[in-house]
């Protein structure tokens, strides 16, 4: 039999291991997925997975052309009739297919694209953690300094030095994203060709300042403002995520509300968004279902004999946590948590 000091000791790595797959936990799959689909955007164009050809006014699809079959009928090779089939197997139904699918993984599980594969919110949590670094918050916006505390009990201190790593790090995120977008739009072998031999062309050049002057002022000044606000595949996936009262979501136990005196707000600083996991959906329209509350409750409540108070649920649970409004929740800490416990709402 395990002694006490030995069970104690395990607890860390059992309560890291419950989230995950295949033994591997779940921010390590996430991490996983995010590269991957990073490199996707990245390579896409170079291998014509996809892309639009400006100079050839058409989208190229896995190596192959795909046009709308308008220059057929300006022709006179097609009919009209063969034409507006075109436009809808060509045009609509794919656009509908891919936004349907989308539309649908929000509506069941959230805004999963965005915390699982999206490049642009990579580079947010990537920023957000070169940032805390030289400030101790993960936006110049944070009001407050984060601890120096992670849930896992490693700290991460705060020195200025990083800001040498802060610059740099966002004028190649800036410029990486600038060079790969104009890819999207004209062959990737003369953009990277020009590039490489200083010769850019007069309109390359001015996009590729311009995109990576915006970018910039992007990455680091509204990062998190886009994924909220300005992003419309986010925007959609929230909108359809909140339409469904059983989607998948972050429950909060709150009649054990009066556990959480005895963490530090984990959950709260390790929010890439900046949310406050504990409140009710409705105050959560952002989450992009990263799971990092989740395990940061694994942490902290690992000791705590009424379990983690964070965790995922569905249907007719996470009906429940969506019936929640502030006030309703707001009432069961005040009745059974000590004061310290209750946070401001946003």
């Amino acid at each position: 039999m395990l002694n006490a000091q030995a069970a104690s000791a395990l607890r860390p790595r059992i309560a890291h291991d419950v989230r995950g797959w295949l033994g591997i936990p779940v921010q390590r799959w996430r991490q996983l997925t995010q590269a991957g689909f990073f490199l996707l955007f990245v390579l896409a164009p170079v291998f014509d997975v996809f892309r639009l050809d400006l100079n050839l006014k058409h989208l190229i699809l896995f190596g192959f052309d795909w046009t709308l079959g308008m220059d057929e009928f300006l022709a006179g090779e097609v009919s009209a009739g063969e034409a507006a089939l075109n436009l809808v197997l060509r045009g609509f139904l794919p656009l509908l297919a891919v936004g349907g699918a989308l539309i649908y993984v929000g509506w069941k599980w959230g805004r999963l694209y965005c915390g699982w594969l999206c490049p642009h919110f990579s580079v947010v949590e990537t920023i957000n953690q070169t940032l805390r670094r030289a400030i101790g918050k993960q936006s110049l916006w944070d009001k407050k300094r984060l601890p120096a505390r992670n849930p896992d009990g490693s700290e991460t201190p705060r020195d200025a030095l990083w800001w040498f790593a802060v610059i740099p790090l966002v004028v190649a995120f800036a410029a990486l994203w600038a060079v790969v977008l104009l890819t999207y739009l004209l062959p990737p072998a003369e953009v990277y060709g020009n590039l490489w031999n200083g010769t850019p062309t007069r309109n390359q050049a001015i996009f590729l300042g311009a995109a990576s002057l915006a970018f910039f002022v992007e990455f680091m000044f509204a990062r998190h403002l886009f994924c909220r606000y300005a992003c419309a595949v986010g925007l959609f996936q929230s909108l359809a995520w909140m339409a469904n009262d059983k989607a998948m979501v972050v429950g909060f136990k709150r009649e054990h509300a009066k556990d959480c005196a005895s963490c530090y707000s984990a959950c709260d600083h390790v929010c890439p968004m900046r949310l406050n996991p504990r409140n009710v959906k409705r105050m959560m329209f952002a989450c992009v279902q990263c799971g990092q509350c989740v395990d940061a409750c694994d942490h902290t409540q690992q000791d705590n004999p009424h379990g983690t108070l964070l965790n995922w649920v569905h249907d007719l649970s996470a009906e429940s946590e969506a019936a929640f409004n502030v006030r309703a929740a707001r009432t069961i800490p005040i009745a059974q948590a000590p004061v310290r416990t209750m946070r401001k709402e946003n």
